[in-house]
């Protein structure tokens, strides 16, 4: 924090327009962030790969783990919105940019979001909670954090969008539930360790999710009719702020759930969450 925030208020002034600068700050942050990470798993683990215990592992399964999750991601929330115009709730238009550039525009905002967030919400914050914590009390907490991190607004915008935090509260609860049906037995020069999971799968599924919704919304895909209350569909266009984006959100989460549980009776892991 104190290496960071100089250079972050030197921007914030630099720049004027919050629009502007959060952007920059954020890249900011998350540099610094790789830089200082093996430097804390030297210091206060004594653990030189701090990655590969966050999940960050560059395999032939992890990246295919990572287009699994990203198909699953996009075809998903690309299914919501197919519902939403089969019902007459949305209309289907022509982007004003190429779908080409519009589809590769997104796909590298979307990869940069996914690996960013799930690096830092599921990989470094989940493992300090899990330390310290029960599997499930991590889980809770991980949910929560990431909810509360993602809902930083003022108060009478927070109130006005307030659906969509539970919305968020299960989009992580899924991408825990996500890496830890990648849990797996490892066997060092000592023992058989329990390895947390990869983050190949929920980078790839909340990139998906990201690609699809910047393809609807940038590329102006969509169009609500009104037909039914913008709670329904979701506030500002946005499906997590809406009953249908939360009825779709609850069923992914219970999908990896279900996954992650019958992953952990492969590992014997008692800790079926």
């Amino acid at each position: 924090m104190l290496l960071w925030l100089p250079l972050a208020l030197l921007l914030v002034l630099g720049l004027g327009d919050p629009d502007r600068y959060t952007l920059p700050v954020m890249a900011l942050l998350f540099a610094l962030f790789l830089l200082l990470l093996p430097l804390w798993g030297r210091r206060v683990y004594d653990e030189p790969k701090l990655l590969q215990r966050y999940g960050l592992v560059w395999s032939r399964q992890g990246g295919w783990e990572l287009l699994q999750g990203f198909g699953m991601g996009s075809g998903s929330l690309l299914l919501l919105f197919g519902l939403q115009g089969l019902l007459g709730w949305v209309t289907w238009q022509l982007p004003e940019a190429t779908l080409l550039r519009l589809a590769a525009e997104g796909l590298l905002v979307a990869l940069g979001i996914g690996f960013a967030e799930e690096l830092v919400f599921r990989g470094w914050i989940l493992d300090e909670l899990e330390r310290d914590y029960s599997p499930r009390q991590a889980l809770l907490a991980n949910s929560l954090i990431f909810a509360i991190l993602h809902f930083i607004k003022p108060l009478p915008e927070v109130i006005r969008t307030f659906p969509q935090f539970p919305g968020l509260v299960l989009l992580a609860l899924a991408l825990v539930w996500a890496k830890r049906s990648t849990r797996s037995k490892v066997r060092t020069y000592r023992s058989v360790v329990l390895h947390a999971g990869r983050l190949g799968l929920p980078v790839g599924l909340h990139a998906g999710l990201v690609w699809g919704y910047y393809l609807i919304q940038v590329g102006q895909l969509a169009d609500y009719t009104a037909r039914v209350p913008a709670w329904v569909t979701g506030i500002d266009g946005n499906p997590l702020a809406g009953v249908t984006g939360l009825l779709f959100l609850t069923g992914l989460a219970a999908y990896w759930r279900h996954r992650s549980q019958l992953q952990g009776r492969r590992c014997g892991d008692s800790a079926q969450l």
